[in-house]
Parts: C-alpha cells; structure tokens; sequence
C-alpha cells in the first residue's frame, strides 16, 4: 500500500498504536455489527478456509488478528490439536476469550497478546497460519508476511481472507457506492468509535488485492499462490504454501 491510511487522522500515534486503540474502541460490539455490514456473507467465507485447511490436516494453527476469535473458533473443525489466537488489542482479545470459554475450547484454543510483525514463536512452529480481514491493518505488511513466513513449517499452508474490490460492473460500482458511504454510516449509527468504519473501508480501498498482494507474496518466499475471488469480488481468500 502506497497510501497510509490510518483510523485517525489527528493522532500522532503510528498506525500500529492507532488500529489497537480502534478496536479496543469496537470491541464490544464488533462481531454483532459485522454480521450486519456483511450481510453475514463473511461467515460463508471462513467456512471455506476452514475446508482448505481440513485438507491439509494440519496440528497446530496460528490465526493472526485473530480480534474476538470467530476464526479460530471455526478453525477446530479441522481437527488440529492446537489453536492459537493472536492480536494486538487486548479489547478483542477479552471478548475472544469469552467466546471460547462459552463454547469450553479453552484446552484447544490459546488466546495471546501479540504484534504480527515481531511474533512471539520460534522459526517453524505452525504447521498453517490464518489471517482474516488482518493483513491490511498491518503497519508495514511485507515485514508482517515475512514474520509468517519464519513461524511456519516447511510446506507448511498460509491462507489470508482480506477484502478485495471488484472490477467487474455493476459490482465494483456498487461496492463503491456501498463502501464509501453506506459503511461507514451504519459504524457511525452503531458504534461509538466514529472513525472506525471509515477506517476498515478507505484501507479495504487501498490493499493491494488480487494479483498485486500475490506478488508480494512471492517476494516474502510463498510458492504455489494462488487467490481465490469471493462474492463477486468483494472478498479473495490467498492460500500459498512455504517451500
């Protein structure tokens, strides 16, 4: 991303601060007003991560920005015997926990504080690592990918979900339309952070999806890339591997 965008334009916070600040700030009601935002078509899309790992079998997972946990809660249906579930804001990391503790996961999922670009894991721990909706928050991502990159095992699976923008009409012009001003209308009314939804819409904006984030993950190391477009193009899922 060549623009940084940020959730508060006035803060002299670096973006890594800003983005923990933002989601503390959203924490208690992230997960009701996703579904809503969503339509509920991101619960679709984990699901079909979750299948692209069953394959794959995997023991243990790191699920990066992992926020209230949903992924990581679906990711046991891949029967790993480990599930770890990292974030920065500790405001969704509380509400994570509480999720699990619900469900009794707290023998399968551990829930920790962490920065995705200094992980706090040996070189080749995980035998696969997930991020959703994660990787445009980091503050410089091909430091992020290359810290992936170190903590997962040889042939070992890395699979991003992300936003994406389509580039087919009538769907890009609506998802602009939607995205610009819809979004970030339905955060204001809901939630108390102002600026968040803006936010998550102007960086979903900026990513570099598609062929663009495929590329950089050929530089950081991935072999066999691959991206997966969602819902006419609103979402891709990239699965790529570690050589």
């Amino acid at each position: 991303m060549d623009k940084k965008v940020t959730p508060y334009k006035d803060s002299e916070l670096g973006k890594k601060d800003q983005v923990t600040q933002m989601f503390d700030n959203i924490s208690e009601n992230y997960d009701g007003l996703n579904r809503v935002i969503s339509f509920g078509i991101d619960i679709k899309w984990r699901k079909r991560v979750v299948a692209i790992l069953t394959a794959k079998k995997p023991n243990n997972i790191l699920d990066i920005a992992t926020g209230t946990g949903d992924l990581a809660i679906n990711l046991v249906e891949t029967g790993a015997e480990k599930i770890v579930g990292l974030d920065i804001s500790p405001g969704m990391l509380e509400v994570g926990k509480k999720k699990i503790a619900q469900k009794k996961l707290d023998q399968k999922i551990d829930m920790v504080i962490g920065d995705s670009e200094n992980l706090p894991f040996e070189d080749n721990s995980f035998d696969a690592v997930t991020v959703a909706f994660g990787v445009r928050n980091f503050e410089t991502l091909e430091k992020g990918l290359a810290e992936i990159h170190r903590v997962l095992a040889p042939k070992g699976t890395f699979v991003v979900l992300e936003t994406s923008v389509p580039t087919k009409t009538p769907f890009k012009q609506g998802y602009n339309t939607y995205t610009k001003y819809m979004l970030p209308a339905i955060g204001k009314l809901f939630s108390k952070d102002k600026a968040a939804y803006s936010y998550l819409s102007e960086s979903a904006s900026v990513f570099p999806h598609g062929d663009a984030f495929n590329n950089i993950l050929r530089k950081i190391g991935f072999i066999e890339v691959e991206n997966r477009p969602q819902t006419f193009g609103v979402a891709s899922i990239y699965v790529a591997t570690k050589k």
